[in-house]
């Protein structure tokens, strides 16, 4: 009698909770965007005879009730704590912490990304590049690189990555600048780069070119704090990271402008430091063509700029070198495009690409 009680109370309980769920998912607002993951979040899905039928409308509503279920963010935390300080696992979701670095483990090398990447850029080459040009070609490594060892995560050889992409890469000449890199040169919240931290890759490159970069800066910081990437997806707190950029007068004095948006643009994005990604705040984030011009340069030599978001914060440190800079993103724009909007004759030409685009390569 006290066991069919027991199981009775238990039932109660459990149809309660599901009420009191079922009520909180109706009345609490759905959100369309999560800051911590900065991705948008499923909405409810439309309902037709036909997506009922073949059964996209639960695959649909099975993705919305996931994203908008009551106090996700705090189950998410949760779920983070329960796994790495309950059951000690290293890594949530493939992102660790150490030494106060998150990073994310990329492992392991995916050949045929770094095959299909090589192809891309190659028939760029083919397609607009002469002898006339000169090609240049750099790895940027992961963070990973210089944390996994030291605290037992796997990772890849970034060694035999680099030797791999660069004779895949035959018609450029490879630059190299890992070793001018180390993990306090990374944010420790995010996936980029510091630009105050690497005056010296961008030296070696517009050496390696044959032009100069610019060494005399000021340093500023804006007064937002700044959480990258990894301080979302980790889900557990972790320090801000603080957000400095380098200015001169040759920076003050360049113009910018967003060809995909039809106007001018800015070196340093203020209003975006406090956005969704305040990584964005150097040269407004994810564009497909931008031109930043130098009216102080010397000469007339131009440079094109293969790139993915690393090269957001060091083209302002190429710019003393060049009267002017395109910088082009084809993961936003398709190559066969491009000869509409760029006149490669006689420019120099740099991709410039990390090991973690080059490593998930798909446009």
């Amino acid at each position: 009698m006290e066991k069919n009680r027991n199981h009775r109370l238990l039932c109660i309980l459990f149809a309660f909770f599901l009420a009191f769920g079922f009520l909180l998912c109706v009345f609490l607002p759905e959100k369309d965007y999560s800051y911590s993951e900065r991705r948008k979040l499923a909405q409810f899905p439309k309902y037709s005879a036909e997506t009922v039928w073949n059964g996209k409308f639960m695959s649909d509503f099975d993705k919305y009730a996931q994203d908008q279920f009551p106090f996700r963010e705090d189950f998410r935390r949760l779920k983070a704590l329960t796994a790495t300080k309950v059951f000690g696992r290293k890594d949530h979701h493939g992102i660790y912490v150490t030494d106060g670095f998150a990073s994310a483990m990329e492992y392991p090398m995916k050949e045929k990304h770094l095959e299909q990447a090589a192809r891309r850029f190659r028939s760029i080459y083919d397609t607009y590049l002469t002898e006339e040009n000169s090609v240049y070609f750099s790895v940027i490594p992961d963070k990973n690189c210089f944390l996994a060892e030291e605290s037992g995560h796997l990772a890849m050889d970034y060694d035999v990555f680099e030797k791999t992409m660069s004779e895949k890469m035959d018609f450029a000449e490879y630059i190299r600048i890992s070793d001018l890199l180390d993990r306090n040169d990374y944010y420790k919240t995010d996936t980029h780069w510091r630009q105050e931290k690497i005056t010296d890759v961008a030296e070696r490159l517009a050496a390696a070119m044959g032009t100069t970069s610019i060494q005399d800066y000021e340093k500023k910081t804006v007064e937002q704090d700044f959480y990258g990437v990894y301080a979302g997806q980790w889900a557990l707190p972790l320090k801000p990271d603080s957000l400095s950029y380098l200015t001169n007068t040759t920076l003050e004095q360049c113009t910018v402008y967003d060809h995909q948006n039809a106007q001018p643009g800015v070196v340093y994005d203020f209003r975006r430091a406090s956005g969704k990604d305040p990584y964005e705040f150097f040269l407004s984030g994810p564009i497909s063509l931008l031109t930043m011009e130098n009216p102080a340069a010397f000469g007339s030599r131009e440079l094109i700029l293969f790139r993915d978001s690393f090269g957001s914060s060091i083209v302002p440190l190429l710019l003393d070198g060049y009267s002017k800079i395109t910088l082009v993103d084809i993961r936003y724009i398709h190559p066969d495009l491009l000869g509409k909007f760029i006149d490669f004759q006689g420019c120099d030409v740099l991709f410039l690409y990390s090991s973690l685009v080059l490593n998930t390569f798909s446009f």
